[in-house]
């Protein structure tokens, strides 16, 4: 084996990306929300950066903006408990003290300097978060404390404890006993979880924690209300779920009612009472709070220009400049070497910074004008006029590579008459109708569900029955697309659609 060095030429491109503009990308990705906390990280890191003080008209308009904003996004989504309200609206009062006091102070003849908190002196943000009310208490602090009161057997109170611990959020306790008693504490035997199981079950609220299926489930909450009312006949509704469950979620009601020699009616009346009860009993205790949308921009329709016009929520976001203390000792020669390098490297990065939020914003102005002239039809006439819209087109009526739309994209929302949408919802691929037009994806799932909302639910239209109907309007696709498109839907096939 011999070794050898030898040198080559070869030519060859590579891109390589400067740290300005991974840092354009990466600000241009962020949603609102996301830019304003990295632009409060910016702040505390970097001297050089400083905050624009708007005057006090400013200041208003920027508060109305922001009012307008939550409101619009309030209106379109979840509202968040008032809990959270109230969180919110102290953290937004501590950010407008700290951002106007400046202003304020200036106004009415105090010193213009930044607020600075002395020692002993009462944190606002620390006093508003003390007075705001706590997050709820997890399902499982909330079981332990009710099993804490309840009057049972002492040497089954750690067992309970135990199987407690297994309890999901849904209510259920899905381990097997051996998986269970693998883990217990000493002294929890397989008898005492076997014998503490319907007690807990028994005595925890609401009725069907702790079952260890759906069925079991049901019928702790059947027997719950058999007790409440003695004289109840709940014999049908201990029928259904006893033996027939799986053909309950088949939607078979024929076969229910000869196997349990009963009438239609009469499963349809079970039914109807098993709709009262609750498959997932742990949701009453936690339940998943809405997140709020606060959307990136907003669409109106402009009557005198019988057009639609965009404008950026950007209010929220701080005015950003340098320290002109800090851009005059780049060119004081009696600051040491030393110290110009550093502030010189915080001034570009500052600057940078500036420079990327800015790009940031025209190229998202310019973006969602280039999607609403396009999809004028949307907004006009509703989702089933959307049309197809590449990314690539929009990057080339633009003149940027196609990855800065889908960064300008990503994350973003946008407030319309039809409602808050994500932005990426107006891209996407599509088919062309008989009649030769242009027909978004989206704009087929909506067509479809029309036609299933529309169908005789006493005989519902099967997957190729609906391609046909899909076809009578001039959109041709397989029937295995077609079940596709009614699963995105969350569209149960025909003989689950079936009303008997």
């Amino acid at each position: 084996m011999r070794f050898e060095t030898s040198q080559h030429l070869r030519l060859s491109q590579q891109m390589k990306m400067s740290p300005r503009m991974i840092q354009s990308m990466e600000i241009l990705q962020l949603a609102g929300p996301a830019l304003e906390e990295r632009i409060e990280q910016e702040l505390e890191s970097n001297v050089a950066l400083d905050l624009v003080e708007p005057t006090l008209d400013e200041a208003a308009a920027a508060q109305a903006q922001r009012r307008a904003e939550r409101d619009a996004a309030e209106g379109e989504r979840a509202l968040t408990t008032s809990e959270e309200h109230a969180s919110e609206g102290f953290d937004r009062l501590t950010r407008l003290t700290r951002e106007y006091r400046d202003v304020l102070d200036d106004q009415f003849g105090e010193s213009h300097q930044r607020p600075r908190r002395r020692d002993g002196e009462i944190d606002g943000k620390m006093q508003a978060m003390a007075n705001t009310a706590a997050r709820g208490e997890s399902l499982h602090t909330q079981l332990l404390s009710q099993w804490s009161l309840c009057d049972v057997e002492a040497r089954l109170r750690a067992a309970g404890e135990h199987l407690i611990g297994f309890i999901d959020d849904d209510g259920y306790i899905r381990a097997d006993m051996e998986t269970i008693l693998g883990q217990a504490p000493p002294g929890v035997t397989r008898d005492l979880l076997d014998e503490a199981l319907p007690v807990v079950q028994s005595v925890l609220e609401p009725v069907g924690i702790a079952a260890r299926d759906l069925r079991e489930c049901l019928l702790l909450q059947i027997e719950a209300r058999q007790r409440e009312d003695p004289q109840a006949d709940l014999s049908i509704e201990r029928t259904l779920v006893t033996d027939h469950l799986g053909d309950i979620e088949q939607n078979r009601l024929p076969k229910i009612a000869e196997a349990a020699g009963l009438t239609i009616e009469q499963v349809k009346k079970g039914l109807e009472s098993l709709r009262h009860l609750d498959p997932r009993p742990g949701r009453q205790l936690v339940s998943e709070s809405p997140s709020v949308v606060i959307p990136d921009a907003i669409v109106e329709y402009d009557d005198e220009a019988d057009d639609y016009v965009v404008m950026l929520f950007d209010g929220r976001l701080p005015r950003l400049r340098i320290n002109p203390e800090y851009a005059s000792m780049l060119k004081d020669q009696k600051v040491d070497k030393q110290t110009r390098e550093f502030v010189d490297g915080n001034v570009r990065n500052a600057r940078w910074l500036i420079e990327a939020i800015d790009l940031r914003r025209n190229t998202l102005l310019r973006v969602i004008r280039a999607v609403v002239a396009h999809q004028r039809d949307f907004f006009d006439q509703g989702p089933q006029a959307l049309k197809p819209l590449p990314m690539s087109q929009v990057a080339e009526q633009l003149g940027v590579h196609v990855a800065t739309i889908s960064r300008a994209v990503s994350g973003k929302w946008i407030q319309t008459p039809r409602g808050v949408l994500p932005l990426r919802r107006f891209f996407s691929s599509g088919t062309e109708t008989e009649a030769g037009e242009d027909m978004s994806w989206d704009a087929v799932r909506q067509t479809l569900k029309e036609i299933i909302d529309a169908e005789d639910r006493s005989d519902p239209l099967g997957d190729d029955k609906l391609a046909a109907a899909l076809k009578e309007r001039g959109i041709t696709i397989a029937r295995r697309t077609v079940a596709k498109y009614r699963d995105q839907l969350g569209i149960p096939a025909a003989k689950l659609r079936k009303v008997f």
